[in-house]
């Protein structure tokens, strides 16, 4: 029983390491750029700017 209590504590520090190796990953191929602009665009046209 203690072993998988213990897993579940850790897993948050798994999961968040996994999240930032992910966004590097990304940001090294240029997404980042990608999504920002589909944000913006997402943003404005809702607001009714765009």
């Amino acid at each position: 029983m203690d072993f998988w209590k213990r897993c579940k504590e850790k897993a948050w520090l798994l999961g968040t390491a996994l999240g930032l190796l992910f966004l590097g990953v990304g940001a090294v191929w240029g997404q980042l750029e990608v999504i920002w602009k589909k944000a913006v665009m997402i943003c404005l046209e809702c607001i009714g700017i765009g």
